[in-house]
């Protein structure tokens, strides 16, 4: 089997045509995604807050911070004025075009299969799977909010 490297997966969104071009940067639709993040993200903290470690809700906590994440991403790589067609393409193309960030394409991965195996597969997320991506989470809501708070002031 092929091995799944950043350059591979990006060449093959290239040759499915993941990456859809966009006339201009619309704000007001950037602007209304990262609202609606920053709100779930308020909202699945409060969740957090009231969790036991053993309520089972691990899942519905784990799916709503990849929701924000995913998000975020999709309002940040509006401002290259591309949308993306599937979350493998779009994580992808963060990594590939934004080296910058210094992301880890790896996490994205692993957060993006993970979900798909809870929303497809039957296989919940469990509370050591929350906390063995919590931090990175956190990190990582907390700089596509900056980047993209910085890019609309830029764009004024």
């Amino acid at each position: 089997m092929r091995e799944r490297t950043l350059e591979w997966i990006y060449g093959q969104c290239i040759v499915g045509g993941a990456f859809i071009p966009l006339d201009k940067v619309d704000q007001h639709k950037i602007k209304t995604m990262l609202d609606l993040a920053l709100s779930d993200f308020w909202a699945v903290k409060e969740i957090l807050r009231h969790t036991a470690k053993d309520s089972g809700g691990w899942n519905i906590i784990y799916k709503l911070y990849y929701d924000i994440i995913h998000s975020l991403v999709e309002a940040f790589v509006r401002f290259d004025k591309v949308k993306v067609k599937t979350h493998e393409c779009l994580f992808a193309y963060l990594c590939q075009k934004h080296p910058e960030l210094e992301l880890n394409l790896d996490f994205f991965e692993k957060i993006r299969t993970k979900r798909n195996g809870s929303v497809y597969y039957g296989q919940p997320a469990t509370l050591n799977d929350w906390k063995a991506i919590e931090v990175q989470m956190n990190l990582y809501i907390d700089l596509f909010k900056k980047r993209i708070e910085e890019k609309l002031k830029e764009e004024l």
